[in-house]
């Protein structure tokens, strides 16, 4: 698979995050001419940048006004950079191309790649697949919206390879020749509406995914999401639906219970979903796109089972994360939107404390407290997101709600107030940047919370 070369190339990395400056060192050891750009100052990005100068790349940060797009070839944006932001509309203007770090991970990798978008369920079945994969033999890496930038994870994979991917719609906006050879659709619910302003165009950026797929690659799609299966009407690609609720002629689905593949006139049985050790409805649903996307890459229906058997989850995604005086704690962290949420209080019969909020995406709320009404005995509210929340649960008539002003005070009033087998659950239905760096930190702190509890 030939490949891009950057070298000589003069490129302007937008962004000094963590996936901004790898894509940086990465193209600087390409042979590229790298500037890297933020609105922040040297001091306030720390030392994570401050040795990229003694390697070549050169700063442009703090609040500048000399950068001239039309003296790169192309403008590398990160996924905090928006594409209607004016730095990309004047590139674009000027006809200089913008692409995204994932893009350029998929010019410099030489071997085929797996991804997964959806707006829930990504980290669960990209680790999933990558667990299958590896049972091939083959070399693998997984990365991009988990774990390390993927043009870092690509850097020295081979045409022997397989790269599984976990890809946002952040990082789709700036996709343009990215082509997986076996993509998946997991759902699509409102989200990130603040940066993508309409469903429309959020679900245009996911579609991203498969827009440059070929007849003889594949797409694994959600049959029982409607929004979905309308994206699949423009795939070119060979189309694979995977079923919790229909049992499909072609596909991946549920056969009394058993996760089954159905492709070319034959039918392979994999494992019954009471031997998974991921709890929720949901994750049975990620578990079929992950046997859909794993039978593609070759991986034997048995190693699938075997995989499937033993695995616990994924930090942040109802970890379990200690037991105290018979109240079961959970680290949900991973729960930024309140379908996400809602998946998670389904996955419990009920008696749950829940602890949720922090930076509000203004997503609808409806049926989010519709369930939190049916399943929580007490609802706890933290951040900026406080008083919508609390105003949407009375006006759903849900009878005990808290607040609090800091995750310690709301683990401690939890501890406090929770009886024997009830459940105390972190699932935010919010983003985390009003009070933590990013949803990593905040499952972390609420972990260590608890295990102070505990000891």
């Amino acid at each position: 698979m030939s490949k891009v070369s950057f070298a000589g190339k003069r490129m302007l990395v937008a962004g000094a995050g963590v996936s901004g400056v790898a894509v940086a060192q990465i193209l600087q050891r390409k042979g590229a001419l790298v500037t890297l750009q933020d609105a922040k100052t040297l001091d306030e990005l720390g030392d994570r940048v401050k040795n990229l100068q003694q390697q070549g790349i050169k700063l442009a940060l703090g609040q500048q006004n000399e950068i001239l797009v039309s003296d790169f070839d192309y403008i590398v944006v990160s996924p905090g950079i928006s594409i209607y932001s004016p730095l990309v509309l004047a590139a674009e203007k000027q006809g200089v191309e913008v692409i995204s770090e994932v893009e350029v991970a998929y010019r410099l990798c030489p071997a085929p790649i797996l991804a997964i978008t959806g707006t829930n369920g990504k980290t669960t079945t990209t680790t999933l697949v990558g667990e299958m994969v590896k049972t091939t033999g083959k070399r693998v890496v997984v990365g991009g919206n988990i774990g390390k930038a993927l043009s870092l994870e690509v850097e020295d994979v081979t045409e022997q390879d397989l790269v599984v991917a976990e890809i946002s719609s952040f990082q789709l906006e700036g996709a343009r020749t990215f082509r997986p050879v076996v993509a998946a659709v997991l759902n699509v619910t409102p989200d990130h509406l603040d940066r993508h302003k309409t469903m429309q165009n959020y679900m245009a950026m996911k579609s991203r995914i498969f827009t440059n797929q070929l007849s003889q690659d594949y797409v694994v799609a959600n049959y029982d999401d409607p929004l979905v299966r309308d994206m699949m009407e423009k795939a070119v690609s060979q189309v694979v639906y995977f079923s919790r609720k229909t049992e499909l002629e072609q596909g991946v689905f549920l056969k009394d219970d058993i996760i089954t593949i159905a492709w070319q006139g034959k039918t392979h049985p994999v494992c019954s979903i009471h031997t998974l050790r991921i709890i929720g409805s949901h994750n049975v649903e990620n578990a079929l796109a992950a046997c859909g996307m794993a039978f593609f890459a070759g991986v034997q229906v048995s190693d699938m089972a075997a995989v499937l058997g033993r695995f616990e989850g994924v930090e942040h995604r109802i970890e379990r994360v200690a037991t105290v005086r018979q109240v079961t704690y959970y680290n949900d962290s991973k729960a930024t939107n309140p379908e996400s949420s809602i998946k998670a209080l389904e996955a419990f019969r009920g008696h749950v404390i829940l602890l949720a909020g922090g930076r509000d995406k203004h997503t609808d709320l409806t049926e989010f407290m519709k369930l939190v009404k049916e399943k929580v005995d007490c609802l706890i509210l933290i951040g900026e997101a406080g008083e919508r929340f609390a105003q949407a649960a009375r006006e759903h008539q849900v009878e005990h709600i808290e607040r609090a002003d800091s995750m310690a005070a709301a683990v401690q009033l939890a501890h406090d107030m929770a009886q024997p087998h009830q459940v105390v659950l972190l699932s935010p239905a919010c983003a985390s940047y009003d009070m933590f760096r990013n949803y990593e930190e905040r499952g972390r702190v609420f972990k260590e919370l608890v295990h102070r509890l505990s000891s």
